[in-house]
Order: C-alpha cells, then structure tokens, then sequence
C-alpha cells in the first residue's frame, strides 16, 4: 500500500520536530516518521527507579535564539545552574562566579590561583568583545576562523589560565580537550553564556522535544517507524509500507542520513561517556558545574543535578551525573591507569571521587552509565554549514550541517521548513 503527503520528514529529533512545527504554523500538512519509541534524537530522558537519567549530561542555554523563539520556558520548570564553575585545585574546589551576577563574590573571584589578575581582566575584556555587539547568529560564522586554543593565545591568555579554566570548562562543552574546535563557535558559545543561563526542565531534557511534539496536528507523528530507504520521493519502510512525498526531508542524525543517501559517511564525532551515582546528600551544595583540569582523569566534570532540579530524584535523594569526554577517553592518562574507553567504570570513578569528597563516595550507589559514541559532530577550524537543499524536493538538516548545538540542529529545522513554504 502506498499513501501520500505533501511533506514526509524522517527523524523527530529537534530538527525534524520544528521544521514539522513551522510547516504545521503555515499550513502545510506533514509526517514525521521516528524509529525509536519517543521523540527527541538525541535527547532522551530515561525514568530509572524514579530517576531522572539524560542519555549524556546535556544543558538548555537559555539565550539560544532558536529555544527563545520556540520554547515555552515557564512550561519546562526550568532549574538553573549558577553563572560559573567549581575547579578542582590542590585537592580542593576554587568557586568561580560571574562577577555581574554575583557581584558579591567579585574579590573571592579575583583571589582565586586560576589565571593572574592580568589573565582575569583579559577574561573580562573577551567577555566584551564577545558579546559587546549587536551581533547575530550568522555573523560569528562567517568571520575569520581558527582553532580556540590559537584564538585564546592570541588574546594573551596565559597557560594557566587556558589549563584550568577554558579546557576543563569549553571542554567539557566541545567534548574534546585539546580545544582544536572553532574559535568562530568558541565566540557563539560564550556569548551565550553571557546572555543567559545553563539550565534543566524540571521532567529531563526530553521535555524540550516533547514540548515540541505536543504541539503538532494529531495522526503527524509515528513513531516505531524505521525507514529502510528512499527512492526518489518514495519511503520505503521495513514493515513493507511506501509513502510518497512532494517534500522528503532527512532530520536524521548524520550516519543515517548519510546511510539513506547512498553516501560513505566522513563525518568524525567527539564522544562522552556519563556515570550516573545516587547519594543522600549533596557532596558541594552549590548549583555549580565541578570541573577537573586533569584531562588524563576518568572525571571531567561532575554535575549534581538535585541541586538545580530536585525533581530529577525521589524526595530526599542525591543524583550526581559524572562525565568523561572526547579523546580524553583514550588518552595516554587512562591507559597508564589500566583503562580504556569501555573500563570507563564506576570503580574507576569513585578512586577520584573518594579523594575529593571523602569516604562517604563509598556508599554512593552506581546507578547507570551511557556511553555516547557519536555526541557531537566535530567542528575544527575553518567547518561550513552544508548545503539544506539537496535537489528539488529534498532536504536535509540537523546540527551536523550547520554546528555542533540545540540551536543549530531547530535554525536548521525551520530554515527547511521556509524553503519549503515558499518554493
């Protein structure tokens, strides 16, 4: 049996579900075919003994213009982190706070062994020049690029500086240490760190895509649904079902669409692996991410997320999220240790964490660990957007073809939907 419809977009990840919404706003009828048993893609929220467990630690920033534009922020119960961030330092945490938010903590700040007080007045004027502009979106892409670690030498940051701060910090955000991602995307980031704030909905991060999803026309959405290829503008599904499409759009993410386009896919990922513990209390009751500039260690950062969203746990419980990041995971550091990427465990773990909180790490209960072998699409120096259009009536987006984000994978979503609405 073969049916029809003027738009048929395969993946309801957060590329699919706004080109889906913004086709549905201008009255164009579509469905959105999904393979797994919920929206989201990537972002996946897994309910574990009343736990609330993200496929991979993952954060909304709140200044995206595309989540801004989109997204009911009241409705998602947003927890926020603090503005800054909790550096392991000899054998204790240095607390690093944005000076416009908490200009309390302006002196404990300036104190603090992270950088000179040189490298901290340099910090602020970059925070300036970031996002002294009324810059857009388009334009921190379309400047002069180099690798982040090229650019922040050039401002004159110190190694100190670079090793204990942006490494751990941007790091843990590009999931690769060795800060060779964009500088072009460094800028975009950090000006979004400035705007807004890192936050959680209060049900997981799969509530964002849900929110999404909730607001499409009943019968657009099937999930359970795999596409096992495309011919012209004929689905072919597994279940022996064809669709055809005037639009066929491809919201995979980028193997898959690789896969249904014939294509030997060249698309290298940095990866993160994220260890879930449950404790009876807060180890460092700050709302601060902890960060490890030791990269050769099985601990990158540590987030403890009851603190921001209680209601990630049952009443009275601690649920701590560690992760491992990028190339770090086969790093020169773990082998020495006697591990590789897959002995990532939670033994491994608790021997760093018993030394920075104690005895108390040993009666913390190991609850899950993701391994998460294709988080991130890697964005060096000198990355281009990929064309959305590929031949008449068929499209393709998702972070991959624009940069590494939330906010890439929806400004793709509702650029596909444009040019459909308009030809």
């Amino acid at each position: 049996m073969e049916t029809s419809y003027p738009v048929v977009i395969i993946g309801a990840g957060m590329a699919g579900l706004t080109c889906a919404h913004y086709l549905s706003q201008s009255g164009v009828s579509c469905l959105v075919l999904e393979a797994a048993d919920a929206v989201g893609g990537r972002i996946r929220t897994d309910l574990v003994d009343g736990f609330r467990l993200d496929r991979g630690f993952q954060i909304l920033l709140t200044a995206y213009p595309e989540t801004q534009r989109l997204l009911d922020y009241s409705a998602l119960r947003l927890g926020k982190f603090r503005s800054g961030a909790a550096i392991r330092h000899d054998n204790n945490f240095i607390e690093i706070a944005d000076p416009r938010r908490e200009p309390q903590f302006i002196w404990e700040s300036i104190k603090a062994p992270v950088g000179s007080l040189v490298d901290k007045m340099r910090l602020l004027k970059l925070m300036a020049d970031v996002a002294g502009t009324n810059t857009t979106t388009r334009d921190y892409f379309e400047g002069d690029d180099q690798t982040t670690i090229a650019y922040l030498k050039e401002k004159g940051c110190s190694d100190q500086m670079i090793d204990t701060f942006f490494r751990p910090f941007f790091g843990g955000i590009f999931l690769e240490d060795d800060l060779i991602t964009s500088s072009n995307f460094f800028r975009f980031v950090f000006r979004q760190f400035y705007d807004g704030e890192a936050a959680l909905p209060a049900s997981g991060m799969q509530a964002i895509p849900e929110q999404v999803a909730a607001g499409l026309p009943a019968g657009s959405l099937r999930l359970n649904t795999r596409v096992s290829g495309i011919d012209g503008q004929v689905v072919h599904l597994e279940n022996g079902e064809t669709i055809k499409a005037e639009h066929l759009v491809l919201a995979t993410d980028a193997r898959s669409a690789d896969r249904l386009l014939g294509l030997s896919s060249s698309h290298v990922f940095n990866k993160t692996v994220c260890t879930y513990f449950v404790a009876d209390r807060s180890p460092h009751p700050q709302r601060l991410l902890l960060l490890n500039p030791e990269v050769s260690s099985v601990v990158h950062h540590v987030g403890i997320l009851t603190d921001v969203v209680p209601t990630y746990a049952p009443e009275g419980k601690t649920l701590i999220s560690v992760s491992t990041q990028g190339p770090g995971l086969d790093s020169p550091g773990l082998a020495s240790q006697g591990l590789s990427n897959n002995d990532v465990s939670e033994g491994a773990i608790r021997s760093v964490l018993r030394n920075w909180f104690g005895d108390e790490v040993q009666e913390w209960r190991y609850l899950k660990t993701y391994h998460v072998e294709d988080a991130l699409v890697r964005y060096g120096a000198g990355s281009k957007p990929v064309e959305l259009r590929l031949r008449e009536g068929l499209y393709r987006c998702g972070d991959y073809t624009a940069y590494p984000s939330l906010n890439a994978a929806m400004l793709t979503g509702r650029q596909v939907a444009e040019m459909i609405v308009t030809g």
